[in-house]
């Protein structure tokens, strides 16, 4: 079953296009692998990379910002993501989940993919900025 437009906007609230490639992020904040009394907060996010252009692209390298609570910024790059470097055919869709441990009960995430097309030319696609945020709990 193909999930509307609107489901698909309500599953993935964060979203961004780049030539003819939609990041879509969808964020949870996973308290069974948190320990907020030893500073550890830690979350999942779920990634669809979708192709609307004409031709393939394939996923070279990620390039992450993660800011903490604080103001603290941390960069991180590689090749692929999850170990895949995912080549997605036009109207298709590349889905992936990841995590990302804090310091602090709150920051942010966003970055960029290096794609390249089928013509050889590579290009880099946003990643949306979203929020990490923890759940207040009371004392």
């Amino acid at each position: 079953m193909a999930l509307t437009e609107g489901a698909v906007k309500a599953l993935f609230p964060h979203a961004a296009t780049t030539a003819g490639v939609t990041v879509r992020v969808s964020v949870s904040y996973l308290p069974e692998q948190s320990e907020p009394a030893r500073g550890r907060w830690f979350w999942a996010y779920h990634i669809r990379l979708e192709n609307d252009g004409a031709a393939a692209v394939q996923l070279l390298t990620r390039h992450w910002v993660i800011t903490d609570g604080r103001g603290a910024r941390h960069s991180v790059e590689g090749e692929g993501v999850v170990g895949e470097q995912p080549l997605i055919e036009p109207g298709a869709s590349f889905d992936y989940v990841s995590g990302c441990p804090l310091a602090t009960p709150s920051g942010a995430m966003q970055g960029t993919y290096r794609m390249i097309g089928a013509d050889g030319v590579t290009f880099d696609v946003a990643i949306p900025r979203f929020t990490l945020l923890a759940p207040a709990v009371a004392s």
